[in-house]
C-alpha cells in the first residue's frame, strides 16, 4: 500500500483517553472519529490544545518502526506544562502510539516509495469554560493516516518568501507544539501561495533581524565550507528532525555544525538551504525572496544541494532500518 499525498485519510481505530477529577482513565481504542464536546469547551474558547507528529514505517523486512518517539513524548510533556494540561508519561505515550499503529496495521504503507503512516497525538481542554482559565477535563487522542510527501512539489525545490508577519511572540509559545502557533500562520500562508511561493520564512518577532523558521518546518543552511548552519532561537519549535540532523551531521557524517543566530542579511552567502521536520523530513529550498532580493541556492543534485541530499538519504536509511544509526533512534514496534 502507498499514499500519494499528505492528507487525512480516516483510519478504523484511534486511541482515546480522558482526564477528570485529577486522574487519567484507562486508554482505549475507538472506531468513532467524532468528538462530542460542549459548545463552551475550553479548546473552542481559549485554544487550550497541543499536539505531536511522528511516523511509522514498514520496511522491506516487514518490521514496523518509529523514529525517536521518546522525544515526541518529552516534547508533548513540555507543551502540556506550558498549556496547563496534565502530563502523559513517556512510557504510556509510546505504548499508546504502538497500540494505535498495530490496530491500523492493514493501512500501514511500505516505506519504499516514500509513504508512511503519520501519527497525530493531541490533547484538548474539554470541559465548559467561560471565564478565562484552564480546563478541568481533558481528552487525549491519537489518530493515524497513511501519507505521502508533505510538499506537493516533491520533485522541485521550494521557494520561500520573507514574511512581514510574526509566527510567535517574544517569550510566547513558539517553542512548543500548540495549535495557536500554526493557526496564525494560515493567513500569511495563503498570501504566499497566491503570490507563487511554497512557504513563508519568519524572522525573530522582536527585531525582525534573524531567521527563525517557516510555518511548518525548521530551516538550516550549508555554507561554502560544507558547514551546517542552524538558526538558534528561544522562540522556534525544537524539531526532532532538526535535533537528529544536528547529531547525525556532527557525530555520524563528520560535518561541522554551528548553532547560532543567523542574520537575514547573510543568507545570500550560503550555498545550500533546506527545511526539516517530521512531515517534510528534509526538503530542498531553491530560493528565498527577501522583498525583491532573491537568494538562489544550489539544487543541482536531484533538486537538492550535495550536502542536503547526503544528510537526507542517510537520515531516511536510519529511519527505515536500512542503516545502523545511533543507539535508541529507531523504536521497533514489531
Amino acid at each position: 500500500m502507498s499514499a500519494s499525498s499528505f492528507a487525512y485519510k480516516q483510519a478504523k481505530y484511534r486511541y482515546v483517553r480522558n482526564y477528570a477529577d485529577g486522574k487519567w482513565s484507562k486508554g482505549r481504542l475507538s472506531e468513532d472519529a467524532r468528538l462530542v464536546l460542549n459548545e463552551s469547551a475550553c479548546v473552542f474558547q481559549y485554544a487550550q490544545a497541543c499536539f505531536e507528529g511522528l511516523k511509522a514505517y514498514r520496511n522491506k523486512e516487514g518490521r514496523i518502526l518509529t523514529f525517536r518517539p521518546d522525544l515526541n513524548a518529552q516534547r508533548m510533556k513540555d507543551s502540556c506544562e506550558r498549556m496547563v494540561m496534565p502530563i502523559i508519561p513517556v512510557d504510556e505515550f509510546i505504548e499508546a502510539v504502538d497500540e494505535t499503529v498495530l490496530a491500523n496495521e492493514e493501512i500501514l504503507p511500505d516505506c519504499a516509495d516514500g509513504s508512511s503512516l503519520y501519527i497525530r497525538p493531541f490533547m484538548i481542554g474539554s470541559s465548559p469554560t467561560l471565564g478565562v482559565g484552564p480546563s478541568e477535563e481533558f481528552e487525549f487522542r491519537i489518530f493515524v493516516s497513511p501519507v505521502g510527501a508533505y510538499f506537493a512539489k516533491e520533485t522541485k525545490s521550494l521557494s520561500l518568501k520573507i514574511s512581514d508577519f510574526d509566527r510567535a511572540a517574544p517569550k510566547g509559545t513558539g517553542q512548543i507544539k500548540a495549535g495557536i502557533n500554526y493557526g496564525m500562520s494560515l493567513y500569511p500562508l495563503m498570501i504566499a501561495h497566491e503570490e507563487g511561493y511554497d512557504e513563508n520564512l519568519y524572522l525573530d518577532p522582536q527585531n525582525h533581524n534573524y531567521v527563525e523558521e517557516t510555518g511548518g518546518a525548521n530551516i538550516f543552511f550549508v555554507d561554502e565550507y560544507e558547514r551546517i548552519i542552524v538558526p538558534k532561537s528561544d522562540s522556534i519549535l525544537p524539531s526532532i528532525t532538526r535535533r537528529s540532523l544536528i547529531e547525525l551531521s556532527r557525530d555520524f557524517l563528520g560535518y561541522e555544525v554551528i548553532e547560532r543566530k543567523v542574520s537575514i542579511s547573510e543568507i545570500s552567502s550560503f550555498k545550500e538551504c533546506g527545511l526539516c521536520g517530521t512531515a517534510a523530513v528534509i526538503a530542498p529550498v531553491g530560493s528565498i525572496d527577501d522583498h525583491g532580493k532573491v537568494c538562489i541556492f544550489d539544487t543541482s543534485e536531484d533538486h537538492y544541494g550535495k550536502t542536503c541530499k547526503k544528510i537526507r538519504e542517510t537520515l531516511i536509511k536510519i529511519q527505515h532500518g536500512e542503516m545502523k544509526g545511533p543507539d535508541g533512534w529507531v523504536h521497533v514496534i514489531r
